[in-house]
């Protein structure tokens, strides 16, 4: 058993260290990427339509494998469904990825604007202590929604981009801040012993 004043817990520490500073480093990288997305939101609307589509059709190949090693069992034939379906939706994902960004757009919009309605008439129905919040964030979902909405399709060609990149960059400034405080903490611990 080492003891406190032996290389191991040093060795622990400076694993901690990078590990953070990899957490830190990774937040940059997605900063970065957000930024780019918000700077040419197209692009970023048109790479996460193709990432999408790519994703449905390897995953539902990995279903179809998946259901297909479940024969004879009652998963089978809901697997093999399922599985077609997430083929079919990533190939015309992939084909047509602004028609799906249009479609993902409205459903989007809608979205929002139900979201918003539902917050503006709950927030009036129930008048709870977060009365003045939950106003304006359903009057806040119902304006995004309205301006989606009254630009589509033109719309599409940003707006999927734009809260692909703004996750990207919410993400990325989390993590970064997650690498640094974690960091820091570490550096405090081991500087006291």
């Amino acid at each position: 058993m080492a003891k406190f004043g032996t290389r191991e817990p040093k060795d622990r520490v400076t694993k901690l260290r990078h590990g953070f500073s990899w957490l830190a480093v990774l937040g940059v990288l997605l900063v970065l990427a957000g930024v780019v997305g918000l700077v040419y939101t197209a692009v970023a609307t048109l790479t996460s339509m193709l990432l999408f589509g790519w994703l449905l059709l390897i995953g539902g190949i990995i279903g179809l494998l998946h259901a297909i090693q479940s024969r004879g069992t009652s998963f089978f034939w809901l697997g093999v469904i399922v599985a077609a379906l997430n083929i079919a939706a990533g190939v015309v994902v992939i084909r047509l990825p602004h028609a799906a960004a249009a479609a993902l757009t409205m459903f989007a919009a809608l979205l929002f604007l139900s979201a918003g309605l539902f917050r503006l008439v709950g927030s009036l129905v129930v008048r709870g202590p977060q009365f003045g919040w939950t106003l304006l964030l359903g009057a806040f979902d119902l304006l995004i929604g309205i301006l989606v909405l009254a630009s589509w399709p033109g719309s599409s060609q940003y707006v999927i981009g734009a809260f692909f990149s703004l996750a990207l960059l919410f993400d990325g400034l989390a993590l970064l801040a997650a690498g640094y405080s974690g960091h820091r903490v570490v550096g405090l611990v081991s500087d006291q012993h």
